[in-house]
C-alpha cells in the first residue's frame, strides 16, 4: 500500500515541537517516527529538512460567492479554496444565509449547492440567522444533526441582517439546549445608521468615512451587550472579527470572570490602520479596497490585538475573506462610501502574515499553530480530525518553510481580485508542500493535485465541547 512519509522536518503543535518523520496513509497520519521509517518502492517521500511540519490551517470565518451590496464576493468555492490551499489552509468554514422570511433550511441548502464539486479542500459551515423566530428556533436542532454546529448573529446591518436582542437571547437559550455556539457580530448597527446618514447628508462620500461613522465605542457596546446576553442564557459566546481595544477589553474582564467568552481578530486588524480608508493623494477613492466591517482602527490598536493574542484573550485568526475587484464591485460605492461592497480578501495570506508575528517574537511558534488551526478545530467542533498532527487525524499538514520569502501581489496571490491590500509586501515564510488528506495538493506554489473542482469533502461538525 502506498504511503506518504514527511522526512527530516520539525513537528510543531500548539503544545509541542519535536523532530519527527510523519507517515501517513488512507488520508490519516499512522505514526510520528523520531527514529526514521523505512521506505519502501511504492511510497512517496517529502522532504522537510530545514522546515517546520504543522497542521494545515483552519480559516473559521470565509464569505465565499456571497451576495452583498447589489453583487457577489469575487471568489466562489472553487477559486477561494484553491487560493486557501496556497497559502497553507486546508479547511474553511464559510456562512451559509438565511434569508428574510426564509428557513434556515433553504439557506444551508443554497450554500451546499454552492459548494459541492467545486470546493478544493474540505469545507463546513456556519449558519447565518436574520430571524429567530418559532420555526428557525425549531430548524437549529435540524442543522446541528447534520453538523451545522454554530449560528451567526448580527448587531448590525439594519433592514438585512440585523436581529434584536430578543431574537439573539432567544436563539442563545436554544443553542445552549443542543450544544450549539451563537457567533456575534457585536457592532450596534442602529446608531451607526444614523452617523451615516448625517455623514452623507453633510458630503461626505469618501472611504474615510466608513470608519468615521463606525467608532470603537460601537464595537465595545455590542461586545459587551452579547456577552451579557450570553451571561443571561449561560451559554458560550464567539465574537467575530473583533477589531479594536475597547472591545477586547470587553473579552479580557468576561474572561476573567470566568465566562466562556471567546474571540477572534483578522490580520488586517494588525496590520492594516485607518490611514488607509484615505487612499493616495490624488486618488481618495483608492481606499475603498480597504473598506471592512468593522472598519480599520488606528494604529495603536495592533499592540493591544497582538497583546491579547499571547495572552489568550483572542482565541483564533480568522480572515473574514470577502473580497470584491475594484473595478466593477467597489466602484459601487465611488460616490457613496455606505455602497462600497464591503470586505477584503485574505484567505491565502493568512499564515503568511502572521509568520511576521513569529519572526518578530510577538507570538511564540506554537501559538502560531494554535491560532490558525487548533483553537478553531476545538472551538468549532472539529479537534481530533482537524488541528493537530496526532496519530488517527486527517494528513492536512503544511510543510512551512520558514525562510522561503514571498512578495505578496495580486499577479502572485490566486484570489480572484484585481487588488491587494498587501501588494508588494515581501514575507518571511511559506508554505513549501500542502497535503489535504494526505495528498499532496500544492508544491512549491504550484498545484499538483490531479483534481482540483470538487476533491474538498463537506465536514460534519461536532457540537460544543470546550
Amino acid at each position: 500500500m502506498t504511503r506518504t512519509i514527511i522526512q527530516n522536518g520539525t513537528v510543531v503543535t500548539a503544545s509541542d515541537t519535536f523532530a519527527a518523520d510523519v507517515w501517513i496513509e488512507n488520508g490519516k497520519i499512522v505514526a510520528l517516527a523520531q527514529a526514521g521509517i523505512k521506505l519502501g518502492p511504492e511510497d512517496q517521500a517529502i522532504d522537510a529538512k530545514g522546515c517546520y511540519v504543522i497542521p494545515g490551517g483552519i480559516d473559521c470565518h470565509t464569505h465565499l460567492d456571497m451576495p452583498f451590496g447589489g453583487t457577489n464576493s469575487a471568489d466562489d468555492f472553487d477559486s477561494g479554496t484553491v487560493a486557501a490551499a496556497h497559502g497553507g489552509t486546508t479547511t474553511i468554514v464559510d456562512f451559509a444565509i438565511q434569508q428574510k422570511g426564509g428557513s434556515l433550511r433553504a439557506g444551508l441548502d443554497a450554500w451546499h449547492a454552492k459548494a459541492e464539486g467545486k470546493a478544493a479542500i474540505d469545507y463546513g459551515f456556519h449558519m447565518i440567522m436574520t430571524e429567530a423566530n418559532a420555526g428557525t428556533l425549531e430548524e437549529m436542532a435540524a442543522c446541528i444533526r447534520e453538523g451545522v454546529t454554530s449560528f451567526k448573529m448580527f448587531m448590525a446591518y439594519p433592514g438585512v441582517f440585523l436581529v434584536d436582542d430578543q431574537q439573539i437571547f432567544r436563539a442563545m437559550l436554544r443553542a445552549g439546549e443542543l450544544g450549539g455556539l451563537i457567533t456575534m457580530h457585536a457592532e450596534i448597527g442602529l446608531p451607526i445608521d444614523v452617523l451615516i446618514q448625517r455623514a452623507l447628508a453633510e458630503g461626505h462620500t469618501a472611504p474615510i468615512y466608513h470608519a468615521l461613522t463606525r467608532p470603537e465605542i460601537a464595537e465595545a457596546t455590542g461586545t459587551e451587550r452579547a456577552i451579557a446576553l450570553a451571561e443571561m442564557a449561560k451559554v458560550p459566546v464567539y465574537m467575530v472579527h473583533l477589531s479594536a481595544q475597547r472591545a477586547l477589553e470587553r473579552v479580557m474582564e468576561a474572561r476573567d470572570r470566568g465566562l466562556p467568552a471567546y474571540a477572534e481578530t483578522c490580520p488586517q486588524y494588525l496590520f492594516l490602520d485607518e490611514d488607509h480608508l484615505r487612499g493616495d493623494p490624488g486618488d481618495e477613492f483608492k481606499g475603498a479596497g480597504y473598506v471592512a466591517t468593522p472598519a480599520l482602527r488606528p494604529k495603536h490598536h495592533h499592540d493591544h490585538l497582538w497583546r491579547g493574542l499571547r495572552n489568550y484573550d483572542l482565541s483564533v485568526v480568522a480572515t473574514d475573506h470577502c473580497p470584491f475587484c475594484m473595478k466593477d464591485q467597489k466602484e459601487l460605492g465611488r460616490n457613496d462610501f455606505s455602497k462600497i461592497p464591503n470586505g477584503m480578501p485574505g484567505v491565502e495570506t493568512r499564515l503568511h502574515l502572521l509568520w511576521e508575528g513569529v519572526t518578530q517574537g510577538k507570538i511564540s511558534l506554537n501559538r502560531f499553530v494554535e491560532i490558525t488551526s487548533t483553537a478553531p478545530a476545538k472551538i468549532f467542533g472539529m479537534y481530533g480530525k482537524k488541528g493537530t498532527i496526532a496519530v488517527g487525524a486527517d494528513a492536512d499538514v503544511v510543510v512551512w518553510d520558514p525562510k522561503r520569502e514571498k512578495v505578496l501581489s495580486k499577479d502572485t496571490l490566486h484570489m480572484r481580485v484585481d487588488y491587494s491590500p498587501f501588494e508588494g509586501r515581501k514575507v518571511p515564510g511559506s508554505p513549501r508542500a500542502v497535503l489535504s488528506r494526505g495528498e499532496l495538493i500544492v508544491e512549491n506554489d504550484q498545484w499538483v493535485a490531479k483534481k482540483k473542482q470538487g476533491r474538498g469533502q463537506f465536514v460534519r461538525r461536532g457540537t460544543f465541547s470546550l
